[in-house]
């Protein structure tokens, strides 16, 4: 590109840029004379961070950076490409401007790049309604992705942020509640605003409780995007995910008139007494002793809130399920659990755990002295 021409385009950019910027122009034509491209690529991301520089991104990135694409780093340039892009008009003009961006970094160096423009270029045809499009380039860009070794944090959390808009939109959730999560283990939470921590950690309880394969939360209820719903108007919604993590059939009844508040959870509402009334028996067989857990139907029923004849059908889900494992006599109508699903426990499951421990102490200590008492003669021997 002639230096004359690009010395005349980065003047008028100058004048048109707020006064506070305007010195960013006279080092960004000094990098560029000197073909300095990796401060150069540093001060224009700077430069394009900055929200008073909205109205230039895409002039700029246009009739400059494109000239020299081919000169920096690949990924630090689809980066600007995708700032400059937040600048089209509509979506429809968005989505033109980076297929041609994913055209230009399509090539065995830059993969890594590719899939970045690519990912970007899915969630503008998700917010189109092409589904169908959205899905073809986030199953390549996930080919691409499992054949590298490592990859910057960025490509990862961009692709796993698309990919759970789109099993959010097909509604999906079991799929959208593992993609959603593996996003937020890409970033720092810090940088999502309030307002953004409390949509996701909505969209993620919701998405746990209607999942009909999702039947232990640990990984969410562990995890801080939760706490951004503490005092707020969504707060009994996590106190309903806890209420399901411990089969707490009491404190569902009592926040059950929340349900109305979310019209999926209201749609769901049968398949969620289902789910607690799973998680209200895996709860009844945890809290009993390995060497106690023979049940009746009978005490099911009344443990779990469950009409007698359909104990059996709740003991065979949750057989299916895996979150028990055992067998049923169904002459005598008893239930032998010998194991049940791993889960997260609050503090009175704790409690409740130690006092077994106690229990089982004392017991070793009892077998132990009625062993000495009875084993005299045979010690002194």
């Amino acid at each position: 590109m002639d230096p004359e021409v690009v010395s005349n385009f980065l003047s008028e950019q100058r004048e048109a840029a707020p006064e506070d910027l305007q010195p960013s122009f006279l080092t960004i034509e000094d990098y560029w004379d000197r073909k300095l491209w990796h401060q150069l690529t540093d001060v224009l991301e700077e430069y394009f961070h900055d929200p008073a520089s909205a109205s230039q991104r895409l002039p700029l990135f246009r009739s400059f950076i494109l000239s020299f694409a081919e000169k920096i780093n690949q990924l630090n340039f689809v980066s600007l490409g995708l700032l400059a892009a937040s600048q089209c008009s509509d979506d429809h003009e968005r989505l033109i401007f980076l297929t041609h961006l994913t055209e230009k970094v399509d090539k065995p160096s830059s993969q890594d790049a590719y899939v970045y423009a690519l990912v970007a270029a899915s969630e503008v045809k998700l917010r189109l309604q092409d589904l169908e499009g959205a899905r073809k380039d986030l199953n390549k860009a996930e080919s691409i992705l499992d054949t590298f070794d490592s990859v910057e944090t960025e490509v990862h959390a961009t692709f796993y942020r698309t990919n759970a808009s789109f099993y959010q939109a097909k509604l999906d959730f079991a799929a959208y509640y593992r993609n959603a999560l593996l996003y937020l283990a890409c970033i720092d939470l810090k940088t999502l605003t309030p307002q953004d921590s409390q949509t996701r950690a909505y969209d993620l309880s919701v998405a746990a409780l209607i999942s009909d394969s999702i039947y232990n939360f640990g990984e969410l209820l562990l995890h801080p995007i939760l706490n951004s719903l503490t005092n707020t108007e969504h707060a009994w919604l996590r106190e309903l995910l806890f209420a399901f993590n411990r089969g707490d059939l009491a404190a569902y009844n009592v926040l059950e008139n929340n349900l109305l508040k979310c019209s999926l959870l209201e749609e769901h509402k049968t398949f969620l007494w289902q789910k607690i009334s799973l998680s209200a028996l895996t709860e009844a067989v945890f809290r009993r002793p390995p060497h106690d857990r023979a049940m009746t139907f009978a005490t099911i029923s009344q443990e779990t809130h469950v009409q007698p004849q359909e104990i059996e059908i709740l003991i065979m889900k949750a057989l299916s399920l895996g979150l028990l494992r055992g067998s049923i006599d169904q002459v005598a109508e008893i239930a032998r659990i010998n194991w049940v699903q791993p889960k997260v426990l609050d503090m009175k499951q704790i409690d409740n755990m130690r006092l077994r421990l106690k229990d089982w102490d004392s017991s070793v200590n009892q077998l132990g002295h009625w062993i000495e008492g009875v084993g005299k003669d045979v010690w002194a021997a």
